[in-house]
């Protein structure tokens, strides 16, 4: 695996080369017999990917987009005449190392996302595919890194057997290049072992604070917040309610022991809604100085960290449906998943903020999302 693309040897403020997205699906090695193969790992991968930017969301729905194209039009991935079948690509799939098409694809989408003002922003979240539970086997968990700017997916891994997020994100965080890149995660992986690689790697860091870190919670809960004047405030107003949001930030005082803190915020929101108004409060630690992250940066931080689920997440459950698929077997579903975000994140890099109008657009003509996979 050491000969494959990794997104860590792209600097995170250098101009990255770019690797044609074919090319990259050929350093995927491939798990079938070579004994009477018609259709090379590549161009199965294509097909799929293509079939999943036309909105197919099974093997089922992926098998007849293929086997519906004109003849030599899927030439361009690689395909000479006869098309793969429906079995021939679940085979593939099913049997395909997904963590290495996920390193993959993720190096392809890394040399294709910018970094505004020499910093990326990540964000990373777990989500489990629901559908894919079977009688004997768990629903595979996945672990994924979102660029905040992009809105596409740089890596995804696995969630190994009788563990959990924590060790998982810390092997997606070890393939990147962190230098000079923010990190935002939500409260289970406030730990000071992800701090530390994080910044080692020349990297910062936003976490939330909550009630798994108790000493920590009740530190950052304890600080003179009455005489912290607001930094940033925003509010927005619709369907029936407004929010308001209002960020305090401090420097972080030396008997704050956690890895790295520089900077300790409060997150006060407030909801009015049909006359009633609640009120919740969040506490948020950051390895950057206020320099670095002044409140009105961290605040854009924070928002932009919710996007990996309503850009991300949401899109895989709702566009696609992924939570009532039915493909279980081998390491299928990751694969498809694998496919969704990278379909996903093309869309985005293209200019389609509403996915499904994007999917509609592609299945209406197969030469649209050829065209996009051969010139992106």
């Amino acid at each position: 695996m050491s000969s494959l693309p990794r997104p860590s040897r792209v600097p995170a403020s250098a101009t990255p080369t770019r690797p044609d997205l074919l090319s990259l699906l050929a350093s995927v090695p491939d798990p079938r017999d070579p004994r009477g193969l018609q259709h090379r790992l590549p161009a199965i991968l294509a097909v799929g990917l293509a079939a999943v930017l036309a909105g197919a969301r099974s093997f089922v729905a992926i098998g007849e987009w293929v086997a519906h194209q004109p003849p030599q039009a899927l030439t361009p991935l690689g395909v000479p005449g006869r098309v793969p079948g429906e079995s021939t690509i679940r085979r593939a799939f099913t049997r395909l190392e997904a963590d290495t098409l996920d390193l993959v694809l993720g190096a392809y989408l890394w040399t294709r996302t910018s970094v505004a003002g020499g910093q990326r922003i990540i964000a990373l979240d777990g989500k489990t595919v629901r559908g894919a539970r079977a009688k004997h086997n768990a629903a595979p968990h996945l672990v994924a890194a979102y660029d905040h700017g992009a809105g596409a997916v740089l890596g995804q891994v696995a969630v190994t057997a009788k563990s959990n997020e924590i060790p998982a994100v810390q092997r997606l965080l070890g393939l990147f290049d962190l230098d000079g890149t923010v990190v935002t995660v939500d409260a289970m992986h406030t730990q000071s072992d992800t701090a530390n690689l994080i910044t080692a790697a020349g990297g910062d860091y936003v976490f939330t604070v909550k009630g798994n870190q108790p000493t920590l919670h009740a530190a950052c809960r304890d600080l003179p917040w009455a005489k912290v004047p607001a930094g940033h405030r925003t509010t927005t107003t619709g369907h029936g309610r407004t929010v308001t949001r209002t960020l305090k930030v401090i420097t972080a005082p030396d008997w704050v022991t956690f890895a790295g803190a520089a900077q300790i915020a409060q997150v006060r929101r407030t909801v009015t809604q049909a006359g009633k108004r609640t009120v919740e409060v969040v506490y948020l630690i950051t390895s950057a100085d206020h320099q670095a992250a002044p409140p009105a940066t961290l605040a854009t931080w924070v928002q932009g960290h919710w996007g990996i689920e309503n850009r991300l997440h949401y899109v895989r459950d709702v566009t696609y449906d992924e939570d009532r698929s039915q493909v279980r077997t081998g390491n299928a579903p990751q694969v498809m998943a694998t496919l969704r975000n990278t379909a996903i994140s093309l869309l985005r890099l293209t200019g389609w903020d509403n996915i499904a109008a994007g999917l509609r657009h592609h299945a209406r003509d197969p030469a649209h999302p050829l065209n996009l996979l051969l010139t992106s």
